[in-house]
């Protein structure tokens, strides 16, 4: 998959595929590369992009509303999530997170509840092309925890959703020694539930984390944070299993 872009506007489009739009209609290459620019029958250019992260958040179909970059990004740099790492993730929704660590070339296992958003996911993990990396299945992870101690173990899990709780319970039966959790939630009630099942679970390294971001205004009277956008998004646990 390839981003086409004009100044502001970008579509996301496979090679031999048509892009029809105001400006013209036109083919995308079958050997089109990153960098190359092609242009419509009307003579406007579109500059070819090679699809990036940041790109999945903006253009993969939502069921929901996605992981923002900066807590995928907080997910990734506590937990060292790296190529060859086993993951188990739940919560799927748009697949945004799961894109990333598969497109890291991490090994995704991951669970969605309503069956119509895995299919979304499933089609998205094709778009990011990382379906042979994250494997999306319809269920409960809840009701597949025995099962899933006899795939793991596992070197990270990456929880999202409500009843993390009853998964990180489980996490040293499921993670291999050194292993991460991470729950992400957009409630406190629900972090403060998973760090109590952290420790009960005898789990190192509990930390949790307010995720705030804010954009930097520069103007001609002076520089200030934006007032516009969200600063807050959520809660992130961690914890790790010696």
């Amino acid at each position: 998959m390839y981003l086409l872009v004009h100044e502001d506007r970008e579509y996301l489009r496979a090679p031999g595929d048509e892009l029809q739009t105001d400006l013209g209609v036109l083919t995308v290459p079958e050997d089109a590369e990153p960098g190359d620019v092609v242009e419509t029958h009307l003579g406007e250019p579109f500059v070819v992009r090679r699809l990036r992260g940041p790109d999945l958040f903006n253009h993969l179909e939502r069921t929901g509303a996605p992981m923002m970059p900066r807590d995928i990004g907080l997910i990734v740099g506590h937990t060292g999530a790296a190529a060859g790492d086993r993951v188990l993730d739940a919560g799927t929704g748009t697949g945004v997170l799961s894109a990333y660590l598969g497109r890291m070339r991490a090994e995704v296992t991951t669970y969605e509840l309503d069956p119509d958003f895995a299919d979304v996911a499933r089609e998205n993990m094709r778009l990011a092309g990382v379906e042979t990396h994250v494997d999306v299945r319809t269920g409960d992870v809840t009701e597949e925890l025995d099962s899933l101690v006899d795939e793991g173990p596992f070197d990270l899990l990456t929880l999202d959703t409500a009843d993390a709780a009853e998964v990180v319970g489980r996490a040293p039966e499921l993670l291999r020694s050194g292993g991460y959790v991470s729950v992400y939630s957009p409630f406190v009630e629900n972090s403060r539930a998973a760090v109590e099942a952290a420790r009960e679970a005898g789990l190192n390294d509990v930390e949790t984390f307010e995720t705030i971001q804010r954009r930097m205004d520069f103007e001609e009277r002076g520089s200030r944070p934006s007032t516009a956008g969200v600063g807050h998004t959520g809660y992130l646990v961690f914890a790790r299993y010696e």
